[in-house]
């Protein structure tokens, strides 16, 4: 009989990188978020941020799952050196999209693989996507949705939001949160293959 691979923990509470996740074959064992402080520090660039952060909530989790792999991620919102908050409130959801209508950002996701063994892999994944020139209306029935609340940059592309973006260069789904070949290259690189 075949032995069982070793126990795969998914270190994220959001439910679209667990469906990610699941799309390409990767059923977690266990679902286990991170509780991290996410204030970038002082200098701190939006694509070291979202590595670091993406590191921090894997050692976390890894530490609570013994043998087991840990995937974390972690996306970041940004124009130029700016990271746009998690939109906590319609408010935060209405600023941020004011600052993205009719321009580029990026969207940073940080990815890191624990091992059971502590070997560690970690990638970095930049999408540019731009958005059309929101017109009020379009901005307040956004709000109206409530979808981009909890979002990075307070949009979710998945949702109503994918009807903003006038180009993307780059990965889809890690605008989602999880970029699907960087995931799943980093787990066969490290020993854990689908089942």
């Amino acid at each position: 009989m075949p032995s069982q691979p070793p126990r795969l923990v998914l270190a994220s509470a959001s439910p679209r990188r667990l469906e990610l996740l699941r799309q390409i074959g990767f059923e977690p064992d266990a679902v286990d978020a991170a509780e991290v402080d996410e204030t970038p520090l002082k200098d701190e660039t939006p694509r070291r941020l979202a590595q670091r952060l993406a590191a921090e909530k894997a050692v976390a989790v890894a530490g609570r799952h013994d043998g087991a792999f840990v995937l974390a991620a972690d996306t970041v919102v940004a124009l130029g050196r700016r990271v746009l908050p998690k939109a906590e409130r319609a408010e935060e959801v209405g600023d941020c999209l004011r600052l993205l209508s009719g321009r580029a950002h990026r969207v940073l996701t940080g990815l890191c693989v624990l091992a059971p063994d502590g070997r560690r892999a970690q990638r970095l994944v930049e999408s540019r996507v731009h958005f059309k020139r929101l017109t009020a209306d379009e901005i307040e029935n956004y709000l109206e949705a409530g979808e981009g609340v909890g979002k990075a940059g307070g949009y979710a592309i998945q949702g109503r939001a994918g009807a903003f973006v006038t180009a993307l260069q780059g990965s889809y789904s890690g605008v989602v949160g999880l970029p699907l070949y960087e995931a799943a290259t980093l787990l066969g690189g490290l020993g854990r293959r689908r089942p």
